[in-house]
């Protein structure tokens, strides 16, 4: 009688339990839901904006003669790229992902591929600026167009490569805990519930999952901002110093820009990665659900700010410049012409057309040589 009765006690202990899944971050979900559809909204509109502004600026005004167009027509490709992938993978993360696997694997794989290229073109920028100015009487040598081609299909060709983890390791799954949550909750409730999938990191063992989970956060930081930083402090400082020892007017406002620059970069991308550095380090040590938490917070919030360099870019290298605004202008003056063009009547469609030729014309005239966005 008492060993049937403890055999009861005991049977009963291990089928009255609570289950208890991973933390649920309610403090992070609640910014997420305002930085994903309102302030990344933002962001992709600036970016998308920004950036075809200089690819249209290099396809139809004004063309690549040197090194940094070179370099700004790529930046200008892989932020654009950038912000086309993040509206579909915010989208996912707030819901659950719906777009199947190989959709996953070639967003995250591109996000991946279009950050380095763009921190790494940034430095290839930064590195031209110096050769320009500090290394002035080699820079007709080593300042060329095919040199300024190779290299950015050596930039991408190392964010590629540098990506492969990433196109590799992230899968389309239902995790384990969702699986076990649904079961639950069918139970309860008597009705099938859909299954929820994710796209992150899978791996098939533990020290996989380790070295990999080490690896790609530890490259990001190494490839992604550490080494662009001490290019553009050192050639900046060269550049800085360079410009403060020659006397031409104008130098005040160049060092003003290159302090810009590097003020941006550090202000949008150093928050970031110290949370990811931490997060890195901390990556195997045991947390409560609150300070799990914040840490995600923190992520959240310092990656939307780094997010906002891409839509700053186009500001600070290319409409800084005298010529890049007079090509904007153009570029508004064109848009105006067309707009006017289509929207007016067809019962004015004779005086409009005489008047907008002529307009053409003068515009045309008195500009620079090279193609026009009408056609």
């Amino acid at each position: 009688m008492d060993v049937n009765q403890s055999d009861y006690e005991i049977n009963d202990t291990y089928l009255d339990y609570d289950y208890v899944g991973p933390c649920s971050h309610q403090n992070n979900q609640s910014v997420e839901k305002v930085m994903g559809p309102y302030v990344h909204s933002i962001i992709c509109i600036l970016g998308l904006v920004g950036n075809c502004l200089v690819i249209v600026t290099y396809a139809f005004y004004k063309r690549t003669k040197s090194m940094t167009d070179v370099y700004l027509l790529n930046v200008a490709i892989a932020d654009l790229l950038f912000v086309a992938a993040l509206p579909l993978i915010v989208y996912n993360e707030l819901s659950s992902w719906s777009m199947g696997p190989l959709a996953c694997k070639l967003l995250r794989g591109s996000y991946s591929v279009n950050l380095y290229s763009g921190m790494l073109l940034l430095a290839c920028i930064s590195t031209d600026r110096y050769i320009a100015i500090v290394q002035a009487r080699r820079s007709f040598r080593l300042r060329s167009l095919p040199y300024s081609r190779v290299i950015c299909a050596i930039v991408w060709a190392a964010a590629l490569l540098l990506s492969v983890p990433t196109f590799y390791f992230y899968n389309w799954y239902e995790p384990s805990h969702m699986k076990d949550a649904f079961l639950f909750e069918e139970e309860e409730e008597g009705t099938p519930t859909p299954p929820q999938y994710v796209c992150e990191f899978r791996f098939m063992d533990n020290s996989t999952a380790w070295r990999t989970k080490v690896a790609v956060p530890s490259t990001q930081l190494a490839v992604g901002f550490f080494l662009p930083l001490l290019v553009m402090v050192f050639c900046y400082t060269a550049v800085i110093i360079t410009l403060m020892k020659a006397k031409n007017f104008q130098r005040h406002k160049a060092v003003r820009v290159v302090l810009a620059v590097v003020a941006v970069f550090i202000v949008c991308h150093l928050p970031y990665n110290i949370t990811l550095l931490y997060e890195t380090a901390t990556m195997f040590q045991l947390h409560t659900c609150e300070e799990s938490d914040v840490l995600q917070l923190v992520k959240t919030v310092t990656q939307t700010v780094a997010y906002l360099h891409c839509c700053l870019n186009p500001v600070l290298y290319a409409f800084v410049g005298v010529k890049f605004r007079n090509h904007f202008r153009r570029i508004v003056q064109d848009l105006w012409c067309l707009g006017k063009r289509y929207i007016a009547p067809r019962r004015f469609s004779r005086v409009t057309t005489e008047f907008f030729v002529s307009s053409r014309r003068s515009v045309d005239g008195s500009s620079e040589n090279g193609s026009s966005f009408t056609m």
